[in-house]
């Protein structure tokens, strides 16, 4: 990601009042951990696995604060049964921000499959989501995906691609 891209995630974040960061990292957010876990403003906390962080996140919103989980999409595989039980059983939200493994242009045959996935996955769950591939457009993503999912009680996920994170 380039410095401005990683700029426009934390803007958005703040914007939308987030005071916490979930993440497992990726190789394609790999510029955003570190200015993550240097902001002030922002706590980051490390997982082990992504439905951890999905299930972290769910207590951050019952804590009356803003979570956010950052992870690759193939981690939306791994987190489907905490966001099944917090999102269509308690109405308990996890905003989450994935970067795009697997899009038209990926040259790893181990991220294809990701890619494959993603949509269908969100679908399955009902999660709505947004498809981010322009750097301008970071920001407003990250704010509209947590403005619907606290008016919602329900999940959503802003998946960025193309060049904001090549």
């Amino acid at each position: 990601m380039k410095p401005s891209a990683v700029d426009a995630v934390i803007r958005g974040l703040k914007k939308a009042g987030v005071s916490i960061v979930c993440y497992l990292p990726d190789s394609l957010f790999r510029e955003l951990y570190p200015a993550l876990d240097t902001d002030p403003d922002i706590r980051t906390i490390r997982v082990t696995n992504e439905s951890e962080g999905a299930a972290i996140c769910g207590g951050v919103f019952l804590s009356g604060k803003r979570a956010a989980l950052v992870m690759e999409n193939s981690g939306l595989r791994a987190s489907v049964e905490p966001l099944a039980r917090m999102g269509l059983g308690a109405g308990i939200p996890v905003v989450m921000l994935m970067s795009y493994r697997g899009e038209l242009g990926e040259n790893n045959w181990w991220a294809i499959p990701h890619g494959i996935t993603m949509e269908p996955v969100l679908n399955a769950l009902r999660i709505p989501y947004r498809i981010v591939t322009e750097e301008e457009k970071v920001e407003r993503a990250i704010m509209d995906a947590f403005s619907w999912s606290y008016a919602a009680y329900y999940h959503s996920a802003v998946a960025l691609g193309g060049s904001v994170v090549r």
